[in-house]
């Protein structure tokens, strides 16, 4: 649930967890458990990452580790004999309903289990770069201490007695804070694990998909597997290290370890729509992925790239468009031409082809060209009655069929002419279409004309 470099407001970030060595007077609710007044520092020299691990300390003395599954997270917590007060620890975490971005909207839920300290819920969120909203879902459970007592915080108070919440967004667009919290027993030099399951379809899968990843709350074990799993992505690439300090070395891994982050494999987590295809989600976005990151991809993992392919022209038969961006199971903003259009055409030049329905792929490149939604602004591409009798986009363009961002003519039109002229690639290697090969070709100078 994170997207990485999204080049504006930070998004994801759900289901927070936050620990506490103990409460002011060892009540709960004399806790900070709003998240803008309980920040608190870390210890820089303790900071330590690397593929499936993260780990810090904080100013609280509260040790932090983490490692990750594919729908599950793992965090080992080890707590000081006292709280920043000097009384003896009583350790707290809470698990907050407020996203990274605030984009928490009404009825985030969330209930703990007075005997296991279990916590499940969920809450509506809204994406970072688009339209919409979508609903996300969590399961934690705790091992490793001894649960003394737990329940709910709304705002700045927390009781035991209560075990359910649910919370409206608030009158004043922040988030009203919100959650839930298990506290402990102090566990002496042992470590209090949590173990938290994300899901788009449902609590119950949350748990299950926990459950299953990780069943023994084994730390080393899942880094090991996550390391594992890296290792065997990052394989293909070999590099020499003659002339190479370990400065550059590291740089460049760790450029190389960025590629594989986004887009997703969200496959069996999406409530839109019944499919057996494959779907991807955090194509973040694709104006600039198609660039760089995806030509790369489909050199170093082709197989990955079929199947983000596919998801594309999934997208494209039950939403009706390829999408530019797409994030959080919503449209993303274009910011100008129909770019899945040269993902596609890149993949079909390079002969990747497993299961790719290439006749539909064609079908919704063709679309972009040819038709105009009404708001273009997630998908397609306005201007295009311009387009196709100028040959250009011009600037206060006279478009009535559709609505969108009324700007960048000049890159507009520069990306229209490259999206046509890959059109022409396809169409002349599916054969059949050399109409389609001269019209496109033709629209593919305009970025000749409009110089």
């Amino acid at each position: 649930m994170h997207d990485s470099g999204t080049g504006g407001s930070p998004s994801l970030g759900n289901f927070a967890l936050f620990p506490y060595a103990g409460c002011p007077g060892d009540d709960v609710n004399s806790c900070n458990y709003p998240k803008k007044s309980r920040k608190t520092k870390f210890v820089n020299s303790t900071l330590k990452a690397s593929p499936g691990y993260f780990g810090l300390q904080l100013l609280s003395g509260v040790q932090v580790d983490m490692t990750a599954a594919h729908h599950t997270s793992l965090f080992r917590f080890k707590f000081p004999a006292t709280d920043q007060s000097g009384n003896a620890s009583s350790p707290l975490i809470l698990m907050d309903l407020t996203d990274l971005s605030d984009s928490r909207q009404d009825n985030g839920t969330v209930t703990v289990d007075g005997t296991t300290g279990r916590m499940t819920g969920n809450a509506r969120f809204l994406p970072s770069f688009g339209t919409g909203n979508y609903v996300a879902y969590f399961c934690a459970d705790f091992s490793g201490g001894t649960i003394r007592d737990n329940g709910i915080f709304a705002n700045s108070r927390a009781s035991a007695d209560v075990k359910t919440l649910t919370i409206s967004r608030s009158i004043n667009g922040y988030p009203l804070p919100g959650g839930a919290f298990v506290r402990f027993n102090w566990p002496g030099d042992n470590a209090i694990l949590a173990r938290v399951g994300v899901s788009l379809i449902s609590s119950d899968q949350a748990c299950s998909s926990a459950e299953r990843e990780i069943p023994d709350f084994d730390f080393a074990a899942t880094q090991k597997a996550a390391e594992d799993m890296w290792r065997e992505k990052i394989s293909p690439i070999v590099v020499s290290r003659k002339g190479l300090n370990d400065s550059m070395l590291k740089n460049f891994y760790s450029g190389i370890y960025r590629t594989f982050v986004n887009p997703q494999d969200y496959t069996g987590e999406h409530p839109l729509w019944k499919s057996d295809e494959p779907y991807f989600d955090s194509f973040y976005c694709i104006w600039d992925l198609f660039r760089s990151q995806m030509p790369f991809l489909t050199v170093v993992d082709p197989a990955t790239v079929a199947r983000q392919i596919r998801s594309l022209i999934d997208t494209y038969r039950h939403e009706g468009w390829l999408p530019d961006c797409r994030m959080s199971l919503c449209k993303g903003y274009t910011q100008g031409g129909s770019n899945a259009d040269n993902v596609l055409a890149d993949a079909y030049l390079k002969g990747i082809s497993d299961d790719i329905d290439w006749q539909i792929g064609y079908e919704a490149v063709v679309k972009d060209a040819e038709v105009e939604p009404y708001d273009w602004c997630c998908e397609g591409r306005g201007g295009l009655d311009s387009w196709k009798s100028l040959g250009y986009v011009p600037v206060q363009d006279f478009d009535y069929k559709g609505f969108g961002t009324m700007t960048r003519s000049l890159s507009r039109t520069l990306e229209y002419s490259y999206n046509d002229f890959v059109i022409t690639k396809i169409a002349a290697g599916l054969g059949g279409r050399q109409d389609d090969v001269e019209k496109y070709t033709a629209r593919s100078g305009n970025c000749k004309l409009s110089q």
